[in-house]
Parts: C-alpha cells; structure tokens; sequence
C-alpha cells in the first residue's frame, strides 16, 4: 500500500452503484421536528433537502463494538409505534456512499482478530511450546555439529599418526621390471612415497617413509624396479649410481670430445648429455647419442633450438655447422634431463636453462665492455681456456679489448687449438697458419663463435674489466703463474723465463 486514502466520487449515482446500504429509520419527536438534524454527515452526499429534514439516528451505545469500530446500521425491521398520535414516522431511503475510511476498518478488523488470536494461544500456553520446540531444534543442529567436528578432528588425527594408512610393503628384493621414475626437486619423503606407490615400485607410502626414516633424498629422474622393499628403494635412491639424465657440465669445455696433452680424451657436452641419458630398460636402451645430438645441432631451425635473440645473427651465419651453438650451452649440473626426449628437445632444454643462467649474471644488465652480447660470450670463452687462475681472468678481458681497440690479431693458442684434434700448450709450425674463421693468428677480431662452455667468473670478468694498458699475456709455470706486459719487449723477456722454467719447449 502506498498510504494514500481512497477517494469517493461525489456524484450521487456514482455513490449508489458502487455501494448502497439498507434504509436507516430515523426516529424524529414531533416537538423537535424543526431543529436542525445532527449526526454524523459524508462530505461526498449532497446536502439533503430542506423540507425533508433528516432525523437523528438514535444509537445504542452497547451496539459499539469492543475494538472502538463504527456502529453498523441496522436491518430495517417493521415501522416503529409512535408514542404518541402527533408523532410522524417518516423513512428515507439514503443511498449511503462508500466511506473512505472503508478499506482501513477491514484491515484493523483483521488485525485485531491475528491480536486476539495471539492473545488466546498465548494464554493456552501453545506459543512458548512452539519456542520451546525452536531451541531444541538449534541444540541438535549444534550437538551435530560438534560430533562432526570431532569425528573429523579424530581422522585427521589418525591420518596423520598412520593409524589408518597402509604399511603394505613388498618382500621380492629382485623385483618386476624396470621404470623410470622423476622425482621434483624439493620434494618431500611423502611426495616422494606418493609417486613410487603411484609407479608400483613400492607397496605403500607408510612403508616407504617408515624405510627411509631421516635419510634426505634428492630429486630427479631414478631407474628404479617395480615390487620391491621400500628399504631397497631407499637404497637405490641414494647417491647417483641409479639416477639418468643428471648432466653435469664443467667450465671450459666444448661441444666435441678433445685429446689433451697429457694424451686423454676430454668429454665434451654431447658426449657428458649421451652418458647421462642413455638407459636400458626391461633390454630395450632409451636415450640419445652424441651423433644425434650433433646432427640437430647442424640442422635445427633457430626457433625449434631456443637460441636467444642477441645471439641469432651469430648462429644464422654458420648454417649446417653445429658449433653454431657452441658456448651456448653454460656449465652446470641439469638434474633432470629426460632419456625419452628427442634431441632437439634436450638441445632446447639446455640451451633455453642457459640463456637464463647467462642473463641472470648480467650479460644484458651488467655489460660495460663495449660488445655486443653475443661477442662477450665469445671473448670470455676465450678467456676460459686461456687463464688458470681467477684472479688474471679480468687482467686478460683488458688485454683482449685493448687489442681490438687497436685493430691487432688476438693471437691466442686457444683460438687455433678449437679446430684441432689435439690441444697444445704452445702453437707453433703449421698450426700458425691453419685455415679456420677461428684462427686468430689469421684473422683480426674475434672468432666467429665461442670456442667453449663460459662460467660464472669469466662472463663477469669480460662485462667489465678493469683499466689497464697490458697487451699480452703469458703463463710461465705449470703452477699457472701468469704476467702481463703492455710491449713485446716485455714480453719476450717473459717468455725467456717460462722456457727456463721448462713449461715452454718451442721458440727457446
């Protein structure tokens, strides 16, 4: 409802057609038959009629209703008897207009009936028990709860106790059959328990866990046997003798495997990523071989290899040739690299890991150098194989850009050793003139790529290496010894010590 009254039209045929009461009979005394009739009057009838004067209504105030409503009208009944002959009986019939305060009354009228309905089920004492019934319903609700919660509370406890976890464990020490099972890093000894029950290898996590008591296990990929003892399983999961596709890769080295001088083959990386990844399982051998991973080297898109984007225009200009990608393999250890995948995933795999190693020591933030990225790579992996010790890598990185400040050879043995089968100490005879973009004895700059794997502290050394006017550089012991000097004069003189102390044999 909007609260506004309603409104009764004043035209009298409207008043009858929407609601006309019966016939009201009015007693009138003859003595009072001039005065002015009273009584309650609608402002919506028209003013009755002079001559006709309307009489009083008598009313009963015990007719009243108890809830102050207004008197109704009674049923017209037979003519009254006058009490005396002068009086005059007169009767009127009234169309009665619907009173506006109609629609009001049914509404307290009904109200006051909900009141004393109330009022009555109050007195029987029925409301208190519907109350009563309400917070009964509340503390069931309340007491379920509560049992539920314990209940819970009590799983979760046993849960966590074992007391209802499995502690099946296997008994056959030989096993089914081979699988190979990664472990994440971080993990912990259920996560650990969770995938070794989920791959079959052990009967159940309580087991596994229980076995392994405070032994702290590493992540990765292990060649494990399915149904065997959890405490077997422990066994085979420490150290490295079970685990494939761990790939450690050491500073320094190259792609392909280089006798030394000492006569020994040094593994290069397609030979360290082979070893690690080549498996049998169940008489079936899984992995990659150096071969392979050469041939996707050589002729692998870009894209497909993961090659940064600072070193694409070095790697476009050797198609065909996999030391493309030399020096963009870091040193490191890859925990995890995986025996199925193809090579070109593993190629992109170590590449990509690199990239971020790289980036992460500051070769696109930290380089003061005057090179372009790809060309600090390079003249750091000249520095890898050239210096012993840490402490000259950055004296060499001066040496290195003062001789491409004056447009002179570099002239390093490690440069012209890269393409040979061999590596020497000393270059000399042939070697001198050995045809490669790489012999720097040849070319002016820098070699067309890296000649080796670049770590930490010579990347660092070349993005800014300390002022200086040195122009070469010599190792004059076996204990590593290296000096500088800004003039051939000097260094000569250098030379001549490094042959009297034997490490030089050639040019004494």
């Amino acid at each position: 409802m909007t609260g506004e009254i309603p409104r009764v039209s004043s035209d009298p045929e409207d008043s009858a057609a929407t609601n006309v009461t019966p016939n009201i009979v009015r007693h009138v005394d003859a003595s009072d038959s001039g005065a002015e009739a009273t009584g309650p009057v609608d402002p919506g009838l028209p003013p009755a009629p002079a001559e006709e004067p309307v009489a009083e209504v008598d009313i009963d105030p015990g007719d009243a209703t108890s809830d102050g409503a207004a008197p109704v009208a009674a049923e017209p009944g037979p003519p009254a008897v006058p009490d005396d002959e002068e009086s005059v009986i007169q009767e009127r019939s009234v169309p009665a207009p619907t009173p506006s305060w109609h629609a009001d009354y049914d509404d307290a009228e009904r109200d006051a009936k909900k009141a004393k309905q109330k009022a009555a089920a109050a007195a029987d004492g029925r409301m208190p028990a519907r109350r009563s019934r309400g917070r009964n319903a509340v503390l069931a609700a309340l007491a379920l709860a509560v049992v539920l919660v314990l209940a819970a509370g009590g799983y979760v406890g046993a849960r966590h106790f074992g007391l209802l976890t499995s502690k099946k464990d296997f008994t056959d020490q030989a096993g089914t059959s081979d699988v190979l099972v990664t472990i994440p890093e971080n993990s912990s000894l259920t996560n650990f328990g969770e995938i070794l029950k989920r791959e079959g290898v052990v009967g159940s996590v309580q087991a596994f866990i229980n076995a392994a008591g405070t032994q702290s296990l590493s992540g990765g990929i292990y060649q494990m046997r399915t149904g065997i003892p959890a405490a077997t399983a422990v066994q085979m999961m420490e150290g490295t003798l079970h685990r494939v596709g761990r790939v450690v890769i050491p500073e320094g080295v190259q792609l392909e495997a280089k006798r030394g001088v000492d006569r020994k083959t040094i593994p290069g990386v397609f030979d360290l990523v082979a070893d690690a990844t080549s498996v049998t399982l169940n008489g079936k051998t899984v992995g990659v071989t150096a071969q392979q991973l050469e041939d996707a080297a050589k002729s692998t898109p870009i894209e497909q290899l993961g090659i940064p984007t600072w070193a694409r225009e070095g790697v476009a200009a050797l198609p065909g040739d996999y030391r493309r990608i030399e020096g963009l393999i870091a040193p490191g250890t890859w925990e995890a690299i995986d025996p199925e995948a193809s090579p070109t995933e593993i190629l992109k795999q170590l590449i990509s890991d690199s990239t971020s190693r790289y980036e992460s020591w500051g070769l696109l933030t930290g380089n003061r150098s005057g090179l372009k990225p790809y060309e600090v790579l390079i003249a750091a992996s000249i520095m890898e194989r050239e210096v012993r010790h840490t402490e000259d890598l950055p004296k060499v990185g001066r040496v290195i850009l003062n001789r491409l400040a004056k447009n002179q050879r570099l002239e390093m043995d490690s440069t012209t050793n890269y393409t040979a089968a061999e590596t020497n100490i000393d270059v000399h005879g042939d070697n001198y003139k050995a045809d490669t973009r790489w012999n720097t004895y040849r070319i002016f700059g820098l070699p067309p790529t890296p000649i080796a794997t670049v770590g930490e502290n010579a990347l660092k050394a070349m993005l800014d290496p300390p002022k200086g006017n040195w122009l070469y550089f010599l190792t004059v012991d076996k204990d590593g010894q290296t000096v500088f000097s800004d003039n051939f004069e000097e260094h000569k003189r250098n030379r001549n010590i490094a042959c009297q102390n034997k490490f030089l044999k050639t040019g004494c």
